[in-house]
């Protein structure tokens, strides 16, 4: 099982402290790398808009993704510190930073592989968690410096907790796995001199360039645009929201809170998928039919609607590359008062299906074309409601995940909206949470966490 929650909650051991980071040369000479041609992803432009529109908050609005795994024994620094830097120069994204051109364009800098140089300091013994997350949070910059990741290690007596921080823009979910297994294969080889040569990853750049490039093909006419637009203007020209008030009232910033709960063991997971198979779904339809008729129950919903992230890695080599390679695609279907789950699963499965079908749509592209009269709400900086499912059980190497003792970890960045995930490990599957830190929001969050999995045990009980 891997640890999901906010920085806060990473409680890790005491030890003798080791950090990498770009050394000041590497710093200043990436600061002069010219501009690149590739643009960013419309994810990664929404991203640095929002967090330039931001920048005066008073404390960091954009999100740190801290990826942790417990080794045995000590660490060689000497073999880290160059698993670091091969690391970083097998994936383009992190020789790239970003500002805003005088035009208002996100202009992407490329930095060239000579200037990157990760350097370890060591800060001797610390014996107190919340000193490691500062220094984690505080030597890590925002998405406006090139350097937003660094390195870690903390040796204990017998095993050493390593840790990555890389900025949201250079990492989604699967790319932080692939993080964790590219580092320590590099590792090894660097310790045991040798082993099988990692393929090699594909360029997020050119994916990129691939992305927009299909994106400048779209029109209002295009059927993904259509399709986009007929779900929007169903809901009255808004994208959906949490079911639930949130409590957040007038301006300013709410900061997140996180709620993790287990949801099944694998023998309860296994019934679920069955459940749904019986049916002519899938495990990920169930879970939006279940997330469905937990709405109808707490709000008396006729319809549901919400947006869940699609990975939009195409080719072998880039499921072997680091980057934020996702969009957001909808599901949206009616749900009866009296619907059952065996109805609520085929229309889920389908509506999934069809959203599948929009991903190469993104919607940021979507809004760029849609004429300010045509009674779409959505404003620039847009958030929604999401729900998330990732079956980490396909990841090479999850056997170990116990072992590892791995835990995902975030700062406590702005929240606007309720952000699910559920995860399934070999041995149990869990729900995390990300919400706006509100009293009125706890309690909408827990009444819904409540319904959602009273809804899915009563599936595995055969009560649905």
């Amino acid at each position: 099982m891997v640890s999901f929650g906010l920085i806060d909650e990473w409680d890790p051991a005491p030890g003798r402290l080791v950090s990498w980071s770009a050394s000041p040369d590497s710093v200043a000479r990436a600061a002069s790398a010219p501009v690149h041609p590739a643009p960013p992803s419309h994810q990664q432009e929404s991203y640095l808009r929002l967090a330039h529109r931001n920048a005066t908050a008073d404390f960091r609005y954009s999100g740190l993704c801290v990826v942790t795994a417990q080794v045995p024994g000590a660490l060689d620094l000497d073999a880290m510190t160059r698993a670091v830097n091969a690391f970083l120069l097998r994936h383009d994204t992190f020789r790239t930073w970003f500002d805003l051109g005088a035009d208002g364009a996100v202009r992407t800098h490329l930095v060239d592989p000579d200037v990157i140089d990760f350097v370890p300091t060591g800060y001797g013994e610390i014996d107190n968690a919340e000193a490691i997350r500062e220094h984690v949070q505080k030597q890590t910059p925002g998405p406006f410096q090139w350097d937003c990741f660094t390195f870690g290690a903390i040796e204990h007596a017998e095993t050493t907790t390593v840790y990555i921080a890389v900025d949201h823009l250079h990492t989604d979910g699967v790319a932080q796995y692939l993080s964790c297994v590219d580092l320590a294969q590099l590792y090894a080889a660097q310790v045991w001199d040798g082993g099988t040569e990692l393929p090699a990853p594909a360029s997020y750049l050119d994916y990129c360039v691939r992305e927009r490039a299909q994106s400048a093909l779209l029109t209002p006419a295009s059927p993904g645009v259509r399709k986009w637009l007929e779900l929007v203007h169903g809901n009255e020209g808004e994208l959906p929201s949490f079911p639930l008030d949130l409590g957040r009232r007038g301006g300013g910033y709410h900061r997140s809170a996180h709620l993790t709960v287990a949801l099944f063991d694998e023998e309860g997971a296994a019934r679920f998928e069955q459940v749904c198979r019986d049916n002519g779904a899938e495990f990920t339809g169930g879970i939006f039919a279940a997330a469905a008729l937990a709405e109808r129950e707490l709000v008396d919903a006729d319809y549901y609607f919400t947006m869940t992230p699609i990975s939009t890695r195409g080719t072998l080599a880039e499921l072997g590359s680091v980057g934020w390679y996702a969009t957001l695609i909808p599901v949206a279907f009616p749900i009866g008062a009296n619907a059952s789950f065996a109805r609520a699963v085929v229309a889920a499965q389908r509506a999934y299906e069809s959203g599948l079908r929009l991903t190469t749509v993104s919607f940021h592209r979507v809004l760029e074309l849609v004429p300010d009269d045509a009674g779409i709400s959505v404003q620039a900086g847009w958030s929604n409601p999401m729900l998330s499912y990732v079956d980490a059980r396909d990841f090479a190497g999850s056997e170990f995940f116990d072992v590892a003792r791995g835990g995902v970890y975030a700062n406590r960045a702005a929240a606007e909206e309720v952000l699910m995930w559920i995860n399934r490990f070999p041995t149990a599957t869990s729900l995390s949470v990300i919400y706006p830190d509100t009293p009125v929001a706890h309690d909408s969050v827990d009444r819904y966490v409540n319904a959602l999995r009273s809804v899915f045990l009563e599936v595995v009980n055969g009560a649905r």
